[in-house]
């Protein structure tokens, strides 16, 4: 029992003596999605304060492609030693998997460090729609669903999914789901009327209900979003309570990373998101900042895979 007593200590000062070495060279982190994009921001603004906190520099890689996987599979095939990273995100690790099969398996291939950000969405209509709150529009749509169409940025997409689970909640059944290739044109054929609504991020919303092209009538967060501050949630406008509904970002490593390295970027990510300039700048851009320890972040990503799955599930959703 005595040596076993010994050798335990002498883990524990082994992992503290890793942690406290690392990093001693520049650490990449791959953002599998293009410059620009929401994941890309927050991972970057993080990456900033990490590289002043930790001394080496945190260099942004991006490699995007085919939903996020390619640079998702570039993480979970690299060594397991701290300096190759992934800026992770709902999309190619709690989505897909549950729609097509991947070069990786999300809860096995990956040790979760810790959220960095939610993405609220917003439902919006054209400002000519006919109700003045979120109990009216259902009411509207459901007196004759077929007659409305709802947008998405693509089948199987968040904000698709994000309004199946709505239009599930609030019993709207019968209207016809139009899929675009990306948010832009899925908003701009709403603003042009020829959809009637859909529930897309607050990111791409936002600029177009503060210049009136867009309404809205209400978040998909719990609470209320700092980016919208004036906008009730769904859950309170609907009368929808449990409706609470982000997508996520967040700092991951390949599985079988030096837990010592884990808590350790955990711990700094948790101080850099204190910081009132990081706030500030994920909320310019339409997010929440979030954190949490590598544990959290795990017991989340496993509910957020099986919900995603029931939803999927649920509206019988296929990519072809």
């Amino acid at each position: 029992m005595k040596r076993l007593a010994v050798f335990a200590a002498a883990l524990l000062i082994a992992g503290a003596a890793l942690a406290q070495g690392y990093p001693n060279r520049a650490v990449k982190v791959i953002v599998p999605w293009t410059p620009g994009q929401a994941t890309d921001i927050a991972a970057r603004v993080v990456a900033q304060k990490l590289q002043d906190a930790l001394g080496q520099a945190f260099v942004i890689d991006n490699k995007p492609g085919a939903g996020g996987a390619i640079g998702s599979e570039a993480v979970a095939k690299s060594a397991p030693d701290g300096y190759t990273l992934l800026a992770a995100s709902s999309g190619p690790l709690s989505i897909m998997p549950n729609l097509q099969k991947t070069p990786y398996e999300p809860l096995k291939d990956f040790a979760p460090i810790s959220l960095v950000a939610a993405t609220p969405f917003a439902l919006v209509v054209h400002p000519s729609f006919p109700a003045s709150n979120a109990k009216e529009f259902i009411a509207v749509i459901k007196a004759d669903p077929a007659k409305y169409t709802f947008s998405s940025s693509g089948t199987g997409a968040t904000a698709h999914l994000f309004t199946e689970l709505f239009n599930s909640m609030a019993q709207i059944h019968g209207a016809r789901h139009v899929p675009y290739k990306g948010s832009a044109p899925a908003l701009t054929d709403i603003i042009n009327g020829q959809i009637t609504y859909t529930v897309e991020t607050v990111a791409a919303t936002a600029g177009f209900i503060k210049s009136g092209k867009l309404k809205t009538f209400g978040v998909s967060t719990a609470k209320r979003t700092l980016a919208l501050p004036e906008v009730p949630p769904l859950a309170e406008s609907a009368g929808l309570p449990d409706y609470d509904a982000a997508a996520w970002i967040g700092y991951a490593a390949p599985a079988g990373t030096p837990r010592e390295i884990l808590v350790r970027l955990s711990a700094e990510i948790r101080k850099s998101l204190q910081s009132e300039e990081l706030k500030e700048r994920m909320v310019n851009v339409g997010l929440d900042p979030v954190s949490s320890t590598p544990d959290e972040m795990g017991a989340f990503m496993r509910r957020e895979q099986e919900r995603y799955g029931a939803i999927i599930k649920a509206a019988n959703i296929r990519i072809e």
